[in-house]
């Protein structure tokens, strides 16, 4: 199998799920049941048990709430969603944390800025250079499913930072304690 670095970037997939974990959050879009665990709440409670690793601690927690959360509201089969890709990618994804522990002091400027996100999902991962415009025009033509419990990107994708980028922008479909959960059909 190819390498996932060559197909996504596992630093843009971890910022991709830090910010979509933290809008999702009871103090904010109120889709999985953590309270500013990614905030500055979730910091002062871990810090003392893990001084220097607990930005990270709070995003494992935080990924698998969320994870069992859309899981729970939409797990189709042959597909992949923001929280659930490929098992070979989940597993680079796992194996990847120790890097990212090692580069704290690098990562340490983008925990800071989820701590407080303010204002709508496109606009925060806009500013934080995560979606372009021309995925903002495609996720404005998405709607959720007849149920409103998923919404499904048209056509069939890889994983690649574009597929995971409409992914985590199209949970700005959802509505404030109304979990969406966008999904994608994988290619043959």
């Amino acid at each position: 199998m190819k390498s996932v670095e060559r197909l996504l970037d596992l630093d843009f997939l971890l910022k991709l799920r830090l910010v979509v974990a933290r809008y999702g959050e009871m103090d904010s879009a109120r889709w999985w049941n953590t309270q500013g665990l990614l905030g500055r709440y979730g910091a002062v409670a871990l810090a003392r048990g893990f001084p220097r690793t607990h930005p990270f601690v709070q995003a494992r927690i935080v990924f698998a709430v969320a994870r069992s959360r859309c899981h729970e509201v939409f797990d189709p089969p042959g597909c992949m969603t923001l929280w659930s890709l490929p098992a070979a990618i989940e597993e680079q994804f796992d194996s990847h944390w120790q890097t990212w522990l090692d580069q704290m002091r690098e990562w340490t400027p983008f925990l800071k800025s989820i701590e407080q996100l303010s204002g709508e999902l496109l606009g925060i991962l806009q500013d934080l250079a995560l979606i372009t415009p021309a995925q903002v025009e495609t996720v404005g033509k998405l709607r959720r499913s007849a149920e409103g419990r998923a919404v499904p990107l048209p056509g069939a994708h890889h994983p690649s930072n574009d597929s995971l980028s409409l992914l985590a922008a199209s949970f700005s479909c959802g509505e404030p304690g109304n979990l969406a959960v966008p999904y994608a059909r994988l290619s043959a």
